[in-house]
């Protein structure tokens, strides 16, 4: 590995100080931001972004770059967590997206020499535009919008990117990302907790895409346009849409009878090797268009296709991990084309974070190009422990304290399909005074829930700062946290 790094290091020392070649551009050893650093770079130019938290809302300006955090050096995910663009406080409130990859040009689709690797991207509240198919003013692309271009999105965190600003606009979406006419390459991301009126993690608008090996989980949509909480999608463009390997898991749609987690509507896609579970609402909802669906593992029916299960993915107590006994194990593609890399140390066995033998894993850590993510976000990557039957479990929500949005996880004990009945949830201010309920909830045995709460009140009136209790009730057992609001 020191061999590594030092061959790296010597790497870009040529790039650096050869003529003729792409050069380097160190953030903030260069450049004092990103931004300034982007300005300085040239087609080919790479800004390499040290640890930190970097406020800004960044544009390439249609300039075929690499920006990354110090990731693309060792492969080192503790520089995904530690290098943040926070767009929480852009310079213009319209133009409030984390990062923007975008094109006048149709005639630029084809570019693919735009990436952004190796950063958390939180904060961002989306830009408002014109729809360039004419359906009017939007506000999209809380973390990244990208138009016109087919960049890479690699290995980032995107999350807690909320698109909640409707004025001058017909509708949000596209929570943490909004691609619209390219063919992008989406891959080894987690995006959570974002949220929009639609597309709470991805909107996919006129567009090809590849969307592989990621971890798509607990992103909100409101129900406009059929929601699609984790991902949603309208017509392909020139490209097709592959959405291979990913975990696509518990997203919420708004509305009733929309798409939790994804929402294909007049599209052509591929859906292969995924797992699509715990998403509220529909699994899948379609309408119109070409969808393949093989090799998948889709709550609620056996889709047809061949490979497609309906079974539990039992996933491990981190990170969405599969566990021993996941029946998704060894259950992807059975072509030696789609295995998972090979254990080194023992011949014939998959190389972990992938599971079993060589043969596709369904979900993020399967196949040849699945990576180890960092660790999944707090609230996902957790499942109570000792859950004794009829007790549930009530995590911290996250972020908390938090200013606009928040996010309360909770399971139930029950042995069982579901339990129906007796489960509420109530958010209380510090007198005991009712602020906000939800209406009463079925949940699965076990499995996580998630609850979006943007500090509104039943009247849809946003409340003021201070502490706020939420309550669950599963039967007869209470369970309640603190939680603090600041405006």
């Amino acid at each position: 590995m020191l061999l590594k790094r030092l061959f790296l290091m010597l790497l870009c020392t040529m790039w650096i100080c050869l003529p003729g070649f792409a050069t380097i551009i160190q953030v903030p050893g260069n450049q004092s931001t990103i931004q300034a650093g982007i300005d300085a770079a040239n087609e080919g130019d790479t800004v390499l972004v040290a640890q930190g938290t970097y406020q800004e809302n960044i544009n390439f300006r249609e300039k075929g770059i690499v920006v990354a955090s110090h990731f693309i050096l060792d492969g080192n995910t503790m520089y995904v967590d530690s290098t943040i663009i926070d767009g929480s406080n852009p310079f213009y409130p319209d133009t409030a997206s984390c990062v923007l990859i975008v094109s006048d040009d149709p005639g630029t689709v084809a570019d693919t020499s735009a990436a952004l690797i190796g950063f958390t991207l939180s904060g961002g509240g989306g830009t408002r535009w014109f729809d360039e198919h004419g359906a009017g003013w939007y506000r999209e692309g809380g973390g990244i919008l990208i138009q016109y271009l087919s960049p890479r999105i690699e290995y980032n965190i995107i999350r807690d990117n909320h698109i909640t600003n409707t004025a001058g606009v017909t509708s949000t979406g596209g929570g943490a990302i909004r691609i619209g006419d390219g063919n992008p390459r989406i891959q080894n991301n987690i995006i959570a907790y974002n949220s929009a009126r639609y597309g709470g993690g991805i909107v996919l608008n006129y567009t090809g895409a590849i969307v592989k090996n990621n971890v798509i989980a607990s992103n909100d949509a409101e129900g406009a346009y059929g929601g699609g909480g984790g991902i949603w999608s309208y017509a392909n463009g020139s490209y097709p849409k592959l959405i291979e390997n990913n975990t696509i898991v518990y997203n919420t749609p708004g509305g009733s009878a929309t798409g939790g987690g994804l929402r294909l509507w007049v599209t052509d896609a591929t859906l292969h090797n995924n797992i699509i579970w715990g998403n509220a609402q529909l699994q899948i909802l379609r309408a119109g268009g070409s969808v393949t669906v093989t090799y998948c593992d889709i709550q609620d029916t056996i889709w047809e296709g061949e490979g497609n299960i309906n079974a539990d993915p039992l996933f491990a107590a981190t990170n969405l991990y599969l566990s021993n006994s996941s029946p998704c194990i060894d259950a992807g593609d059975t072509s030696g084309l789609y295995n998972d890399p090979e254990d080194p140390v023992n011949p014939g066995y998959a190389e972990w974070p992938s599971m079993g033998l060589l043969r596709n894993d369904m979900g993020a850590y399967g196949g040849p190009d699945r990576a180890l993510l960092l660790d999944v976000p707090t609230g996902i990557d957790e499942t109570p422990k000792d859950t004794r039957p009829g007790q549930g479990f009530l995590w911290q929500n996250y972020p908390n304290p938090f200013s606009d949005r928040t996010t309360i996880q909770f399971s139930i004990g029950y042995r069982g399909e579901s339990a129906s009945g007796g489960i509420e949830l109530n958010i209380y201010d510090a007198t005991g005074r009712l602020v906000r309920n939800f209406p009463r909830l079925t949940l699965y045995a076990q499995r996580p829930t998630f609850i979006s709460w943007d500090g509104r009140d039943n009247s849809g009136q946003p409340v003021s700062s201070g502490v706020y209790i939420y309550r669950l009730q599963v039967g007869d057992e209470v369970l309640s946290k603190k939680m603090l609001l600041i405006r």
